[in-house]
């Protein structure tokens, strides 16, 4: 079963959608588990204060290191992965999650206003990842994605198992075009490649469609598909 545990601000945002459909049954079957962590119940004075003003000047607040690892040290284990969420972390990838989803447990720090005191960082051994190239209020929205990302690959959580094997970013390619009843629908027809009854056709036709749409849509995923290619001839 796969631990995950949240240090957030805004403890009620949660459970929120990691709650409904396949999530909230994942948990019933305990393929995993969610517990949150109120940071400002770590707070050292009655005003509950997690932040100031950061030194050298400059706009907005920082998260305490005192308090937030105050938060941290009483609710983790040693050793245990801890991940803030953060614009400059290392870019959070399929590949990324496929090796996460194997721990036993994982820490998510959910950073607010202009960040967390780098000492904190540093001196608790945090991994930043960055969900992509822009900014959002605060981790906690990027933590639902995270979520969404883990829990969906843990075994016996999706009905397919070969769901997760056919989708975008498997093998550096973006998935085919996918289609369903009605057969011809506004004057638009499926393809009849699929109508075949040729699996191995089939199969040909879906890696070409997800070649052309990686070269169109994703370059650097292209050139990647290309090197791993390459490197099996």
């Amino acid at each position: 079963m796969l631990e995950v545990q949240i240090f957030t601000l805004y403890p009620d945002l949660y459970p929120g959608l990691l709650d409904v459909g396949i999530y909230k049954k994942a948990k019933e079957k305990q393929k995993w588990s969610l517990k949150i962590i109120d940071i400002r119940d770590y707070a050292f004075d009655d005003n509950r204060t997690v932040d100031d003003t950061p030194f050298g000047g400059g706009s907005g607040m920082l998260l305490k290191p005192d308090v937030v690892a105050s938060a941290l040290d009483k609710n983790i284990k040693a050793k245990e992965k801890i991940i803030y969420l953060s614009p400059k972390g290392k870019k959070l990838d399929q590949q990324e999650v496929k090796s996460l989803s194997k721990l036993k447990k994982i820490n998510i720090l959910c950073g607010h206003f202009e960040g967390i005191d780098q000492r904190l960082l540093e001196t608790r051994n945090i991994e930043e990842y960055s969900i992509g190239d822009f900014i959002l209020s605060g981790g906690e929205s990027a933590s639902f994605v995270f979520v969404d990302a883990l829990v969906r690959l843990l075994p016996g959580v999706l009905g397919n198992a070969n769901s997760a094997k056919d989708e975008s970013f498997e093998n550096n390619l973006l998935e085919y075009p996918q289609y369903t009843k009605p057969r011809d629908w506004e004057g638009k027809k499926v393809p009849e490649v699929l109508f075949s009854g040729d699996h191995a056709k089939i199969k040909g036709w879906r890696l070409s469609q997800s070649e052309a749409i990686t070269q169109r849509q994703r370059p650097d995923l292209w050139k990647k598909y290309l090197e791993k290619k390459n490197e099996k001839h």
